[in-house]
């Protein structure tokens, strides 16, 4: 399952609580950094690949609208607001959905499932479409020329901002591809995310250490969060 990292933003703390936990009862959505101002999910946003921003409008030093001018790529942005009057705005922006306060969870999921099918549209070919092709790599960009990369070959993938580290015996790629976006684009039996950063190829697996997984000596952390499903993934 193609999971989405999200950045929260929100001067109420009571509002981000809302949304984490809103964000909990769907497995797809994974909260990597819950903002009290802009110029921290400013920050967010270039230490981690984002796939859905939940914010706010009416914030101090740089309210919501204003920020999301000031951002060359955005992800996807489902605006969270008490104040219905910013809607026009707020789609001008091309903004995904625009929640008012309250809302509640059903709404939620059916923004969610919004900015879902938006990044399906942009992405169509995922790792179950590859593989129903019979595909066995896939093409990459970067340094002006493009790659084929056998997924075999693929040991492991960490997220490197808007970039995605892609690392195989030989080689080391980067090319400027989100990690959701990457993610979608392999075969789901074949890789697992073990943490917000890492994706691993499992028959690249040497041995397991605690919260750790070797891959050809290498170190890889496991997440609290996907520990277990992991686990499972192995049959353990």
């Amino acid at each position: 399952m193609a999971r989405y990292n999200c950045v929260i933003a929100d001067d109420e703390p009571i509002a981000r609580e809302i949304i984490e936990g809103y964000c909990r009862h769907l497995p797809a959505l994974q909260v990597v950094a819950s903002c009290s101002n802009a110029l921290e999910a400013k920050a967010a946003l270039q230490e981690h690949s984002v796939d859905i921003l939940f914010l706010d409008i009416n914030m101090p030093v740089l309210d919501g609208i204003a920020f999301l001018k000031t951002v060359k790529e955005p992800p996807q942005v489902i605006f969270t607001t008490a104040y219905k009057e910013y809607a026009v705005n707020a789609f001008d922006l091309a903004a995904c959905d625009y929640l008012l306060k309250p809302f509640s969870l059903e709404r939620f999921i059916m923004a969610v499932d919004k900015a879902i099918e938006n990044m399906q549209k942009r992405n169509p070919v995922n790792g179950q479409q590859e593989s129903e092709k019979g595909e066995d790599a896939l093409f990459i960009r970067t340094d002006n020329k493009i790659f084929r990369v056998p997924f075999k070959d693929i040991l492991y993938a960490e997220a490197s901002g808007n970039y995605t580290r892609i690392v195989t015996p030989q080689h080391t790629h980067m090319p400027a591809i989100t990690f959701s976006g990457f993610e979608q684009q392999l075969p789901a039996a074949q890789f697992i995310r073990v943490h917000r950063s890492f994706i691993i190829n499992k028959s690249a697996i040497s041995h397991i250490e605690g919260n750790r997984v070797f891959i050809h000596r290498i170190e890889i952390p496991i997440g609290s969060n996907y520990k277990d499903s992991f686990l499972k993934e192995l049959g353990l």
